[in-house]
């Protein structure tokens, strides 16, 4: 295969680092506001103002802020680079303010520093350096977004109407800007085995808890046949159980709640209705369910990373990305091994490289369009 020579970028070191200073700002500020899943209009308006300050014109619909490349033109095809604002509630392991940004050590703690304020920062600083660019091959579209980590309604689903013609997206999740090239799906099940209830101490009613442990011992060891070439097999995991009123009363209902994590061999109705069929449960599937997603690996943004010395691999967790119906990718400074820690942190250096090796990303992919233009960037998964 000839090989692709990565495009040559002028040094930008200084405007590199202005960005990355900027970026660091912006997040301290995102860290100090709190902005829990569907909770996050403060920070919509930090970044709003953040974009205005770069004098481009915003878009907003819920908590949801998108705005496009200056030169936007309906006739090239359109990038979108997502992440989101959004955080967990601080667990109790905390052992400072986690609402306080705090910078030691290289590393800047606080709530949603690492998921994802790290990433969305470093994205929105990308889309700045793009934006007034009147060359580019394609267009920009830059989504902060909330309620991903409840999988909400109101989040990125809401407003992917109004994004246009979407090609790819780049989904900024912390990787350490490596390249989750596939992302397993998610469905949550609330199940419910039912009984009779009598006296424990005489020979009557029907333990509805026997009846959950025929059910829990199925999903702890059914495989399902089929498995993609680049994802893993599709996993099921109880979590939560729940049953009884007395010690001395045979429970009469047992509910439990399973995990599902879907690859591309299936749809999400089809593994229901084999759970369906093998249970004999009630079962009641939780609102937002995630579809898997995947981009190829030789996708021309593929292949521009790994040009650049990023590794690909399959990701565990669900995003964003479950939402899309185009080729995406997962990339993003920070850990996500840090995700929903106590004291949370990214280090202050993941953020300057993250935001140096997105433009060079997309400087690589401007390189491949310019030299050979028909290179389709909406290449089937």
């Amino acid at each position: 295969m000839e090989q692709v020579l990565i495009h040559p970028v002028v040094d930008d070191a200084e405007r590199i680092d202005n960005l990355a200073d900027d970026a660091l700002k912006l997040l301290t500020r995102i860290i100090a506001t709190p902005s829990f899943s569907g909770e996050e209009h403060g920070t919509a308006a930090l970044i709003t103002d953040f974009l205005y300050g770069h004098h481009i014109p915003v878009h907003r619909n819920y908590n949801n802020i998108w705005a496009f490349n200056k030169y936007y033109d309906p006739a090239k095809p359109t990038i979108l680079l997502n992440s989101h604002h959004d955080t967990v509630k601080p667990n109790e392991g905390y052992t400072c303010d986690p609402f306080e940004p705090v910078m030691a050590d290289g590393r800047l703690y606080g709530l949603g520093s690492n998921d994802a304020g790290g990433c969305l920062v470093s994205l929105l600083s990308v889309f700045v350096y793009f934006y007034d660019d009147a060359h580019l091959p394609f267009n920009l579209c830059i989504a902060a977004t909330g309620e991903e980590e409840n999988s909400g309604y109101n989040g990125l689903n809401a407003v992917l109407p109004q994004l246009g013609n979407i090609a790819f997206a780049i989904v900024g999740e912390p990787t350490q800007m490596h390249m989750a090239t596939a992302e397993m799906g998610n469905m949550v099940l609330d199940c419910v085995c039912y009984g009779k209830p009598g006296h424990a101490a005489r020979n009557e009613g029907d333990n509805a808890v026997y009846k959950a442990l025929k059910a829990i011992q199925w999903f702890s060891t059914y495989q399902f046949p089929k498995q993609p070439a680049f994802m893993w097999p599709v996993k099921m995991s109880v979590t939560q159980i729940n049953a009884g009123i007395q010690h001395n009363i045979i429970p009469h209902e047992c509910r439990f709640t399973v995990d599902v994590r879907l690859n591309s061999c299936y749809t999400a109705d089809e593994v229901l209705d084999v759970i369906k069929s093998y249970t004999g449960c009630e079962i009641t599937v939780r609102p937002g369910v995630m579809q898997p997603s995947s981009i190829s690996h030789i996708h021309p943004l593929v292949l521009s990373g790994i040009d650049l010395g990023r590794k690909t691999y399959v990701s565990p967790t669900s995003s964003d990305q479950g939402w899309l119906t185009v080729p995406s990718m997962k990339m993003g400074p920070g850990d996500s091994a840090r995700s929903h820690m106590a004291d949370e942190y990214i280090f202050m250096d993941e953020i300057r490289e993250g935001i140096n090796v997105y433009i060079h990303l997309l400087n690589n992919l401007v390189y491949r369009l310019i030299h050979n233009p028909e290179l389709p960037l909406s290449y089937p998964c």
